[in-house]
């Protein structure tokens, strides 16, 4: 179970509001991590994605000591994306992307495994946003069953 990530942010303020409205839960300083924020979704899971200055990252402490922030250039893009939850609609979701400037459009991911909304924060971090009804298709789709068939199937390709 995911608990909580981070993700850069040009601006981590308005970037973990945007997150807080998909939740239908609120935003606030996240104090551990200067001008940092954090979306909480309120759910009982403690659900949360802190959102940090993007030219900050987190570099591994000296022997035992907890990870310490650093500074890095901007990288436009990269690998990471999470997928989250949303009770909004889609027309809901495609509306805030428009809303923010963010490129914001509905996918099928796999073989018509399940749908998802791409809300590319700040257009350079993806979202998946998965409403009522894509999370419905996302877990019939992520079975142990079916994610076992997934990678022999990309085995045997290979």
């Amino acid at each position: 179970m995911l608990f909580h990530a981070s993700i850069p942010a040009r601006h981590p303020e308005n970037v973990a509001r945007v997150i807080a409205e998909l939740w239908g839960g609120f935003h606030a300083p996240f104090p551990s991590f200067p001008d940092s924020w954090m979306a909480i979704a309120g759910d009982d899971r403690g659900s949360i994605i802190e959102t940090y200055p993007a030219d900050r990252v987190l570099c591994p402490g000296n022997a035992q000591e907890s990870c310490v922030p650093g500074t890095s250039a901007l990288a436009q893009y990269s690998a990471f994306h999470i997928a989250i939850a949303s009770t909004r609609t889609p027309d809901e979701v495609l509306a805030i992307g428009e809303r923010e400037g963010w490129r914001a459009v509905r996918c099928t991911r796999g073989h018509d495994f399940f749908d998802v909304i791409e809300l590319w924060i700040e257009e350079t971090t993806m979202i998946e946003v998965l409403t009522d009804e894509m999370q419905k298709q996302y877990l019939a789709f992520a079975t142990p069953a079916n994610f076992r068939a997934f990678a022999a199937a990309a085995a045997a390709q290979a």
